[in-house]
């Protein structure tokens, strides 16, 4: 199947930039673009440019003064007691310049996929530069200072009044975006992530199921750590299908993190290149199944920006235009350029070899604790119906 698919890209999302030493790199962006290039798969008739989001579309979700205090931050008007007190400044989420600029950018390409959907024009978009799922109405979080996804729904629900179905398939909690619609029930929210007893947010247990009339539209599946290609994928695909069908969203909204894979530093998971070939393979499903194809999908995290990273990214967009994923080796050219700047050695084919994930002593113990974690989580949809 070949569909009709918008790839959103312009220099300016490599803007969002906090520090040569901070492990959030847009680089990944492009390394995932040109991966694509070179494989002859991206054309750059499919490629649309981001726009700025207005402020006035930052505030259908962030607060004005957390907005004007992201402004100033970036210009160095924000005293260290006001940026602290907004989430800004600290070693996650550090100040630099035209930050708020760098943010809209990021947000306004995530709206842009959007309306190219929305409004006809591609079936499916991307944008690899959106995903910032921990910012929260007035704080920066977790390497997030605007909240694309959560500005998105907001978007979505006030120009278009469609009902949101929001996946997260990140290592770390979707906290932002969950909270941002707790208690809404025409957005569903999906998030399957490290348990927190490990990693940050440390948030997104399973009894966290939204409250008032969103009580039972938020989804939680904490699995646990060094959980492997198998287990990750028996339960998000179980998750999402029953999900799916319990909600009937007009519109599915996907974030894309790549951080569950073995080589990311910063989580403790052992999945590899299988899951980031599957993983768009059933939203897309999902999408073609109940919104008539309506898909946008965003990065998020991913910290190997390297070896993991511009694949797993590279996938989203086979899938979204073409079908399926790739395989195969990766193109020449795009070695050479790159191995050079690279510190490990870049792989050369599209899969893994499965031997890079050493063998986990608990695998049984870890597959059985997360099948029970989804059958307590799908318990809900069983009940509301």
């Amino acid at each position: 199947m070949t569909c009709h698919a918008s790839f959103v890209y312009s220099d300016s999302l490599l803007n969002y930039h906090f520090n040569e030493d901070h492990p959030f790199n847009q680089k990944r962006v492009v390394l995932a673009k040109e991966l694509l290039e070179e494989s002859g798969l991206l054309t750059g008739n499919a490629i649309i440019a981001p726009r700025k989001a207005t402020e006035d579309e930052l505030a259908l979700f962030h607060d004005r003064a957390y907005i004007e205090a992201v402004k100033k931050a970036g210009s160095g008007q924000l005293e260290e007691s006001a940026a602290i007190e907004y989430g800004l400044g600290t070693e996650d989420t550090p100040v630099f310049p035209g930050m708020h600029e760098a943010s809209s950018y990021l947000v306004g390409g995530t709206l842009a996929a959007i309306d190219a959907v929305l409004e006809g024009k591609s079936e499916h978009a991307l944008n690899l530069g959106g995903g910032l799922h921990h910012g929260f109405k007035r704080k920066a979080s977790g390497f997030c200072i605007y909240n694309d996804g959560a500005v998105a729904i907001k978007y979505i629900r006030e120009k278009y009044n469609l009902r949101v179905l929001y996946v997260d398939t990140d290592a770390h909690h979707g906290d932002g975006v969950q909270w941002a619609f707790y208690d809404d029930p025409d957005v569903c929210t999906l998030s399957i992530h490290e348990t927190g007893r490990y990693l940050f947010p440390g948030t997104g247990n399973v009894n966290e199921r939204g409250i008032k009339e969103g009580h039972g539209y938020s989804f939680n599946l904490p699995i646990d750590a060094f959980t492997e290609d198998e287990s990750f994928l028996q339960v998000y695909e179980a998750a999402f299908r029953e999900i799916a069908d319990f909600f009937q969203p007009d519109v599915i909204i996907t974030q894309n993190g790549a951080d569950a894979h073995c080589y990311d530093p910063l989580t403790h998971l052992c999945a590899t290149m299988e899951i980031y070939e599957k993983i768009p393979l059933l939203a897309h499903e999902m999408a073609h199944k109940y919104c008539n194809g309506k898909w946008i999908a965003t990065g998020g995290g991913g910290y190997d920006i390297w070896r993991a990273v511009p694949r797993a990214w590279a996938q989203i967009w086979n899938v979204m235009k073409h079908g399926q994923p790739h395989s195969g080796k990766i193109p020449e050219t795009w070695l050479e350029k790159w191995q050079k700047e690279s510190p490990v050695e870049l792989p050369v084919f599209w899969h893994d070899d499965k031997n890079i994930v050493p063998e986990i002593p608990r695998k049984a113990e870890i597959t059985e604790k997360n099948t029970k974690v989804l059958l307590n989580m799908l318990k809900y949809t069983k009940n509301k119906k």
